[in-house]
């Protein structure tokens, strides 16, 4: 179990909220993450990378000089892996890259992930209703307030997306905001401050608590 502070519009501390969740025993924690990391990475791949074999490049269809009596070499295409223009060896094909992970497994690694970033973490109370109209500025202020570096890579977690919150914090390039039930691990980890309010550390304890 982890005790963190809760902080206001301000900065200033309010109360206190615990972040408890079940996560893979030490020995296998750091396996499980990478796999559920890399599942992720692996399974956003297209994999639509094609080339064209010495088959399937156009031309090449005559014997561009007789086989013998020229003191060239030998050739029987313009179209051979051996030529500018010619075929690929064993190019890249069109391929699915995705793997397969348990459900279980999954909701363990991201439990895992998150527990392991509490002390990057900071809960702040909800602060939707701050912003009457969309406000990077204002965002940005906060976000200082709450004691997160104007450099640093921040995953801002809500319960629910507010227009206005959202609107404010898609122009910051280092700002991340994601709902608490669309946690991932490569979020998670990416990020160097994790900001959540008190309901969505609420919600996410309820949501993957199993």
């Amino acid at each position: 179990m982890v005790n963190c502070v809760v902080r206001n519009w301000q900065g200033e501390e309010v109360g206190s909220a615990t972040l408890e969740l079940r996560v893979a025993k030490e020995e296998n924690a750091a396996h499980i993450v990478h796999r559920a990391l890399r599942m992720q990475m692996v399974n956003a791949r297209q994999g639509t990378a094609s080339s064209k074999t010495r088959s399937e490049v156009r031309g090449g269809g005559r014997k561009p000089w007789r086989q013998k009596g020229t003191g060239r070499a030998r050739a029987g295409s313009i179209r051979s892996p051996l030529w500018r223009g010619g075929g690929v060896i064993f190019g890249p094909k069109p391929r699915d890259y995705s793997i397969k992970m348990n459900r279980k497994e999954r909701r363990l690694a991201l439990r895992t992930a998150l527990q392991s970033r509490a002390e990057d973490l900071i809960v702040v109370e909800e602060f939707a209703s701050q912003f009457a109209r969309p406000k990077t500025k204002e965002l940005v202020a906060a976000l200082g307030r709450w004691g997160v570096g104007q450099e640093s890579k921040v995953l801002l977690i809500v319960s629910e997306p507010e227009e206005n919150v959202l609107l404010s914090a898609r122009n910051l390039v280092a700002v991340k905001l994601i709902s608490a039930t669309s946690l991932n691990v490569y979020d998670v980890l990416a990020a160097d401050k994790i900001v959540t309010t008190a309901a969505a550390l609420t919600k996410i304890q309820e949501v993957y608590s199993d």
